[in-house]
């Protein structure tokens, strides 16, 4: 799934129409104050949209206001991102679940649909392990937590530290990098398969604001937080998931969607093709249009779960 000519174009309604400011909230939750959207409403669970390392909450810019038609949407910056403050405690992905299960229970939304890319998978994979009842469905989207290969763990390493290197040395000229298709992909062509495609005014508002002084403290903490263990608990997950991968992700190779999908029972995969780390940005019609229909779905029945 995913075709060429549908890289990088918008869905509708499109993001620019929102007034986003309008709908922007705090929170005091798990000793940290978090920033995070809230827009939308439905009598389906509530979609909490929970986003990557470097990430926050406009990432999910292209799906938020398409979601927001048919359910309530939350998108947070997680702590130390965004406009959250750094956490009191150190940053882990056990933590980020506790805030996201926090901020859920702040808001009284009950069992909710948890999202997540990159990091944000992690997170979303450890809240559905730790906090069963707060997981309706689950949706991992090129998530980490799957232990890599000693020779992909360098790599993926070493991309992202480049990454964040990248990022915090063109802070100071973001509408350059944005306006120009050769800085973008020189800024996001280890995320993005083709980031010269994607909107300059998208670059902007949603990716070229990401990186702040906790990137390498949460990059750490995911590495340490990766396991056999932690990949055996998945067989608890008891939420109908999806698991929605790029085939060109340079950080999270395309073949752990299959371990995901291999180790949450009834779980299954969708690939989008000639896409990168972040489908929910590079091709925002395809992926829009797979979330919503695993939404549609009825619920599945009670299943037993592995112990």
């Amino acid at each position: 799934m995913g075709r060429a000519d549908d890289y990088g174009l918008s869905d509708r309604p499109s993001w620019r129409s929102v007034d986003w400011g309008a709908h922007l909230r705090r929170a005091e939750v798990a000793g940290a104050s978090v920033a995070y959207l809230d827009l939308g409403e439905g009598d389906g669970a509530p979609v909490v949209l929970v986003h990557g390392l470097g990430g926050r909450w406009s990432n999910w810019l292209e799906n938020i206001a398409v979601l927001a038609r048919e359910r309530r949407v939350v998108a947070l910056d997680l702590p130390g991102f965004g406009d959250s403050a750094m956490p009191a405690e150190e940053i882990s992905v056990s933590g980020y679940a506790r805030v996201v299960d926090g901020l859920c229970e702040h808001l009284g939304l009950g069992p909710v649909v948890v999202v997540g890319n990159s990091m944000g998978g992690f997170v979303a994979a450890e809240l559905a392990v730790a906090s069963p009842q707060r997981v309706e469905r689950l949706v991992l989207v090129d998530a980490a937590g799957m232990v890599p290969t000693a020779r992909h763990r360098h790599r993926s390493v070493a991309v992202l530290e480049l990454t964040g290197f990248l990022g915090a040395r063109l802070a100071a000229s973001y509408r350059s990098v944005a306006a120009r298709p050769r800085l973008r992909r020189l800024a996001l062509g280890m995320v993005a398969h083709r980031p010269e495609r994607l909107s300059p005014d998208l670059v902007l508002e949603g990716l070229l604001t990401s990186f702040t002084p906790a990137y390498r403290q949460a990059l750490h903490a995911t590495l340490g937080y990766l396991s056999w263990e932690w990949a055996e608990r998945l067989g608890a997950v008891r939420a109908p998931t999806l698991v929605l991968w790029g085939d060109r992700d340079a950080i999270i190779p395309v073949g752990h969607a299959d371990e995901y999908a291999r180790r949450i029972a009834g779980a299954r995969s969708l690939v989008l093709a000639d896409t990168g780390h972040i489908p929910m940005v590079e091709r925002p019609r395809s992926f829009n249009r797979a979330l919503l229909e695993f939404l549609a779905e009825p619920p599945a029945p009670p299943r037993d779960v592995r112990a």
